[in-house]
């Protein structure tokens, strides 16, 4: 019997996916991924260049593509079915022969493997190779670290009705939202409610080519990305800067250039 392994592909950048998950993808020779119906899907993109000659790719298209909330019915239902009949089918697969699965980010933070992974419990060997997660991609590339000293971090779901968002937004110092796409109205609402609006980020396919950073506030009201995070930064304790008076930096006594 083979093992189906889910390989985390970090933020976007494959310069930033582990030695790992590069090794696994380089030699599988039966692959599969997420992507929308017709399109070539975030996750094959990243590895574009990477996968073996001799590869056999195997898409797994959403039947839906909209974050919503999961109280719908219909939508679950949809996808419990989607899920149902890709994990029989990797089963079946991993019968004969090792099988990746790619997933953008990391495959256990809101990765869509996660369900894959609950129906292969106890019929297959399944093994995960963590990534660097997109939100930490996302925060690099505003240029300021998310939190410092003390600062409490909250990561929600977008999906999350206006009133949980201000609920939670209220008790955290730093955010992170994600699955924003249609629901980033909302989102923009209950920052306002909050007070913080004017502190918040959006950040689309961080780390990627077409990568997009702007204040939130300057994101025009029918601007809603799929592939972007929110971010806010907390205010917590921040390194003092020393007077030039007083200790040189190490790199400077060294002889370095400031």
């Amino acid at each position: 019997m083979g093992t189906i392994t889910c390989v985390g592909l970090g933020p976007g950048d494959p310069d930033l996916m582990s030695r790992k998950a590069a090794r696994l993808i380089e030699a599988g020779l039966h692959v599969a991924y997420f992507r929308k119906a017709g399109q070539m899907g975030q996750a094959r993109r990243i590895v574009e260049g990477m996968l073996h000659p001799d590869v056999t790719e195997y898409p797994m298209e959403y039947p839906v593509t909209t974050e919503i909330t999961f109280a719908c019915v219909d939508y679950n239902d949809l996808l419990a079915s989607f899920y149902d009949e890709w994990a029989d089918r990797l089963c079946q697969m991993a019968q004969q022969h090792d099988v990746i699965v790619l997933c953008e980010g990391d495959p256990f933070l809101y990765g869509s493997f996660i369900h894959l992974h609950a129906r292969l419990q106890g019929r297959c060997p399944v093994e995960i190779v963590p990534g660097i997660p997109g939100m930490t991609g996302c925060w690099h590339a505003t240029g300021q670290p998310i939190t410092c000293g003390d600062d409490v971090l909250a990561v929600l779901p977008g999906t999350l009705s206006e009133s949980a968002l201000v609920h939670h937004m209220r008790q955290a110092d730093a955010l992170v939202i994600m699955k924003t796409g249609r629901n980033l109205p909302k989102i923009r609402r209950a920052l306002t409610q909050t007070g913080l609006l004017e502190r918040a980020w959006l950040v689309e396919r961080g780390t990627m080519p077409n990568q997009r950073v702007l204040r939130l506030v300057d994101a025009a009201e029918q601007d809603c990305p799929y592939f972007a995070i929110v971010l806010v930064h907390g205010n917590g304790r921040r390194p003092e800067r020393r007077d030039r008076t007083d200790v040189l930096p190490v790199a400077q006594s060294h002889g370095a250039q400031p």
